[in-house]
């Protein structure tokens, strides 16, 4: 696989990591968890057409700027437990805020081991729950995405609803080997 061109861009009042990724020869890219800011987002896509959205979980600092950068045939992924939290304020958390904020239903719905094909570029999904029950990776080559699954020295809260201690512990023992033959691309 080719190297891939990755941007971040970090977004909105809890710094979220959103990712624009390319392949430096092509003019679309994948966007993964553009949780705010899109007018940041667009400008940083300059001339290269949105190709995909890609979201690791269903949290309001993960989905608020998707609904202003979605076109109506934009794809959008996300793991099939938490794409109820896309639309429902209470299950993405963003009354914690004071805010409404919503996305539009996602027209791809992942499982373990899906491939998202999309700008040049497959992403094999991992399903990791723990943050969240539909918590997942991307994983490219020797890159991983790993939203709030795996942070630098940490790891995503389970303290939330549908949060588990015991799958986040599963989850983090299964990145472990990747960690270290991958680059990490954390949440925050």
């Amino acid at each position: 696989m080719p190297a891939l061109d990755i941007l971040t861009i970090p977004v909105g009042q809890l710094a979220t990591q959103c990712y624009l990724v390319s392949l430096p020869d092509r003019d679309d890219c994948i966007v993964i968890d553009p949780g705010a800011e899109p007018e940041r987002i667009r400008a940083a896509l300059q001339k290269k057409r949105l190709a995909a959205i890609l979201l690791t979980h269903g949290h309001f600092d993960h989905v608020g700027a998707v609904s202003a950068l979605m076109d109506a045939d934009t794809p959008l992924y996300i793991h099939a437990l938490d794409a109820p939290m896309l639309a429902d304020p209470k299950l993405n958390l963003c009354r914690m805020i004071g805010q409404t904020i919503t996305a539009p239903p996602a027209n791809h719905l992942l499982q373990e081991g899906d491939l998202v094909q999309a700008a040049g570029s497959t992403l094999t999904v991992l399903h990791t729950p723990g943050h969240t029950p539909g918590s997942v990776c991307y994983r490219a080559g020797d890159v991983l995405f790993t939203g709030d699954t795996l942070f630098h020295m940490g790891c995503g809260r389970t303290d939330f609803p549908g949060g588990s201690e015991a799958d986040m512990r599963q989850s983090l023992a299964r990145l472990a080997p990747l960690a270290r033959e991958c680059t990490i691309y954390p949440g925050h």
